[in-house]
């Protein structure tokens, strides 16, 4: 599941391995979203701090996908602030919020195939911001927009090789495992060059290998200074690679703290239906 490590990841001003800090990256302040009279998330508050992986956790229909969707401008809330790096979020849209240095993979896989689109194709993609020029640009800098090409291209194989897929970049998408696809979206969020990267349960459909891979390929995103804000079912993931962990039920926030203080909340292990699937989050 996992290659080579690429430039792809490196990010300015930072050597070595990165740990998370006490700056905050990302602000949500009671945020509150009704739909047709159901309240779907009921003043919500969370902070992510620089470096960090934080998960976010709940039952089926918690939550958790519509926070992600205000985070990141696909929805507007009823109530409530979303800052990001002093950005007020809610005021953004989408396309917007994306330059920021905010990145998001989702739960359906949301791959090309169009006009016989590769699996390079699809990663390019995400450089989008970087493949924007206007007509005049087009017609008098050829020469430069063909070396931006050829630069994004070149970081498109490097994102392959780091999820260890760069032997399948001149295939079709629908020449892979489902478990691969995921890795193919994951590739392209990290070609916008994040600073904050939104994952909704990108373990969804893996096998206990493939899982495997994901949490040390998680690890590596972090080490080069990328934040994670990750949503997931897969609790052994969510133990393993988190710093902290937010628990949302019913709209609202349960529980928060280290996997091990979560883990051990009496209100988290009545969300979850009982000691003993808790207990089998943890590894021996």
């Amino acid at each position: 599941m996992t290659g080579e490590k690429g430039n792809i990841l490196e990010a300015p001003g930072i050597e070595g391995e990165a740990s998370p800090s006490d700056a905050p990256v990302l602000q949500v302040a009671d945020v509150t979203k009704d739909f047709e009279g159901v309240r779907a998330l009921d003043g919500v508050g969370l902070t992510v701090r620089k470096g960090q992986i934080k998960a976010l956790i709940g039952p089926n229909g918690a939550g958790k996908t519509t926070l992600l969707n205000v985070i990141n401008g696909l929805l507007k809330p009823d109530k409530g602030r979303v800052l990001f790096k002093d950005h007020d979020l809610v005021t953004m849209r989408a396309d917007k919020i994306g330059l920021l240095g905010l990145s998001r993979t989702f739960q359906l896989i949301r791959l090309f195939s169009v006009n016989n689109a590769t699996i390079l194709d699809n990663v390019m993609i995400g450089a989008h911001k970087k493949l924007q020029p206007t007509i005049t640009g087009s017609l008098l800098f050829r020469g430069r927009m063909k070396r931006i090409e050829k630069t994004v291209r070149d970081k498109a194989y490097e994102a392959l090789r780091l999820v260890g897929l760069e032997d399948a970049a001149s295939n079709q998408p629908g020449a892979l495992s489902f478990g691969n696809q995921r890795l193919v979206e994951l590739a392209r969020s990290l070609m916008a060059e994040p600073e904050l990267l939104l994952l909704d349960e990108p373990a969804s459909g893996l096998n206990d290998s493939e899982v495997e891979g994901l949490m040390g390929l998680l690890a590596a995103i972090q080490k080069r200074g990328i934040t994670i804000l990750l949503v997931e079912h897969n609790m052994k993931l969510v133990m393993s690679v988190s710093d902290d962990v937010v628990v949302i039920n019913f709209g609202r926030r349960l529980a928060e703290g280290t996997p091990s203080q979560v883990s051990n909340d009496p209100q988290v292990i009545q969300a979850y239906l009982g000691a003993d699937r808790i207990a089998s989050w943890v590894r021996p």
